[in-house]
C-alpha cells in the first residue's frame, strides 16, 4: 500500500541523466549488493539494488537499519525505474563501530553522512525516503543540500520536540517493556545490552531538543526545502502526534 502511494511521487525526471551501472546490482536487477564505504572517518554500511536512472536513498528511523526498516522496499521497488540505496547511519545496523551517540548536532551529522555517502557512490542527484528519525535527517539534508536532492518523501517525522513528546519518549525508554514484534529483530541485530543502552541514550538525546526555543530541531530549515515534498503520516502513530506532520506541511512550500 505504501508503494502505491510513494511510487507515483518518484517518477524519474524527464531529462535525468542515466547513472553508470555499478556492481552486481546493475547486472542482475533483483540482487542486492551489501558493502561498506568510508565516509567522514567512519565505515558506513549500505545496500544497493536496481539499475534505474532515478537514485533513491532510504533513511531508517531510531535504532533502525536499512534491512530492518526497508526490507520490502529493497525487494519490491521498481528496479528499472530506480536505483535504491538503504544505509545504516553511524552506530546503527552494520555501521558499528563506532557506537551510536547523540551529540546536539546528531541529525545534522547524519544528514551530512547520508549526502556524502551518496556522493561517494557517485550519484549526482537523488531522492530521499525517510521515516521517523530518518525523516528528520532527510528534511535537514533537503534544506542544506538543495542542488543534490531531487524529491523528498517523509513519514513519522517531526521538526520540533514538545514536553508531550518527551513524555511519550520516556514511555519507550525501557526496551524490556516493548512488544516482542518490535523488540525481537532489534535484539537480534544488536544484542540486548547495546539495544537497551542506545535506546536510553536516544531518549536523552532527542529530549534535549525540548529545551530549545519552541523545541526546535529543524523548524527554521523547512522554508529552505525547494524540492517536491510528499508527507505521509500514520493516524495511529504512537510516537509522533499528527500535528507534527501538519506543521511540516504548512512550512514547506508546495508540499503535499
Amino acid at each position: 500500500a505504501l508503494r502505491a502511494v510513494v511510487l507515483p511521487q518518484l517518477q524519474p525526471p524527464a531529462r535525468a541523466a542515466p547513472l553508470t551501472p555499478r556492481g552486481p546490482a546493475a547486472c542482475y536487477g533483483t540482487s542486492v549488493t551489501s558493502a561498506k564505504i568510508q565516509v567522514n572517518g567512519v565505515h558506513l554500511h549500505y545496500q544497493q539494488t536496481g539499475e534505474g536512472s532515478h537514485a533513491v536513498l532510504l533513511l531508517p528511523g531510531m535504532l533502525g537499519s536499512g534491512q530492518t526498516d526497508f526490507g520490502p522496499q529493497l525487494k519490491s521497488m521498481n528496479k528499472q525505474l530506480f536505483t535504491v540505496v538503504a544505509w545504516d547511519p553511524r552506530g546503527y545496523g552494520k555501521s558499528i563501530p563506532p557506537s551510536r551517540d547523540f551529540p546536539p548536532d546528531f541529525f545534522e551529522r547524519d544528514a551530512k553522512d547520508a549526502v556524502d555517502l551518496m556522493q561517494a557512490l557517485k550519484f549526482k542527484k537523488f531522492s530521499l525516503l525517510g521515516w521517523s528519525d530518518g525523516g528528520i535527517t532527510a528534511l535537514i539534508a533537503a534544506a542544506k543540500y538543495p542542488n543534490l536532492i531531487h524529491k523528498l518523501v517523509i513519514w513519522g517525522a517531526n521538526a520540533s520536540v514538545t514536553q508531550e513528546d518527551v513524555r511519550i519518549y520516556n514511555g519507550i525508554r525501557d526496551v524490556s517493556k516493548w512488544s516482542e514484534k518490535v523488540k525481537k529483530p532489534l535484539e537480534e541485530l544488536y544484542g540486548h545490552k547495546y539495544l537497551a543502552e542506545t535506546c536510553e541514550a536516544w531518549v536523552d538525546g532527542i529530549s534535549r531538543f525540548a529545551e530549545n526555543s519552541d523545541g526546535n530541531i529543524c523548524q527554521q530549515l523547512l522554508p529552505d526545502i525547494k524540492c517536491p515534498t510528499f508527507i505521509i503520516h500514520g493516524e495511529k502513530d504512537p510516537l509522533v502526534p499528527q500535528a507534527h506532520a501538519e506543521y511540516i506541511h504548512k512550512h514547506i512550500k508546495g508540499s503535499r
